[in-house]
């Protein structure tokens, strides 16, 4: 290189490596691991950042992982079809992202169900298993008898009454009804005797209560009060001869 004035000229010569002390090449060598090292976390944390990133698009923003199908379960007198329809799920949608609550709610909300679990089952199924309500009374509704569950609500209507579940004689069915929670409470007392033997039970009144049993026997009961003693004396009462039972008073029993 020369400087203008013709004189002197310059070269730029790479020093070999040779030239560098060895303490200086250490020292270097040191400060690039130190360097690699600490930018290694940073490195593997983004890594690991973005393919985290990727597998939550997948499963929360795409269909790769969508709804492909409704598994219904449980169901007796409702159609698999009806429950479907009742919990309206969107397919295609993630999976993930899925408001099993609402959908829950949606099943709960049809008369017959009692309560519904539902569920992701992966890749690409929701699972919906219900428990039905289980009828303890028929109620006569025209040519029909509408179905009552242990906690007095009225469900469905069917032709025939079902095997076992017995008549109930009452007015204005329903769980805020007195004289249905009156019917369901001795329901609840009653031995398996007089469960065997049970035909209807009829409530005009809360106090007006009486059961219809088999060989056209009534059992006159009274008010709900006092119903697991009732239950037992009108049981060990079954073998005596008469149509009629009075427990109204269980302390003094009388038998026609």
């Amino acid at each position: 290189m020369s400087d203008g004035g013709g004189g002197r000229s310059w070269r730029l010569v790479r020093a070999d490596t040779d030239a560098v002390p060895a303490s200086v090449r250490r020292f270097m060598a040191r400060a690039r691991r130190r360097r690699l090292q600490a930018a290694l976390p940073w490195a593997v944390a983004a890594g690991i950042s973005l393919v985290v990133g990727a597998l939550v698009w997948t499963v929360y923003g795409t269909s790769v992982l969508g709804v492909r199908s409704v598994d219904v379960v449980g169901t007796d007198s409702l159609a698999p079809v009806q429950v479907e329809q009742a919990a309206a799920v969107r397919m295609n949608q993630p999976l993930a992202g899925v408001d099993l609550d609402r959908i829950r709610g949606r099943v709960e909300a049809l008369p017959a169900v009692e309560r519904a679990i539902v569920s992701r089952s992966w890749p690409s199924t929701v699972v919906v298993e219900v428990v039905e309500r289980t009828p303890v009374l028929a109620v006569p509704a025209g040519e029909g008898f509408t179905l009552i569950d242990a906690e007095g609500v009225a469900y469905r209507t069917v032709p025939t009454r079902p095997a076992g579940v017995p008549v109930a004689r009452l007015a204005a069915p329903g769980p805020e009804d007195v004289n249905t929670r009156s019917a369901l409470t001795v329901l609840s007392a009653l031995t398996a005797e007089l469960r065997d033997q049970l035909v209807s039970i009829s409530v005009l009144a809360p106090a007006q209560v009486s059961l219809g049993l088999r060989r056209g026997r009534t059992v006159v009961w009274g008010d709900d009060t006092q119903s697991d003693t009732k239950a037992r004396v009108a049981t060990a009462l079954l073998e005596r001869k008469g149509d009629t039972i009075d427990v109204s008073a269980p302390g003094v029993v009388t038998i026609k």
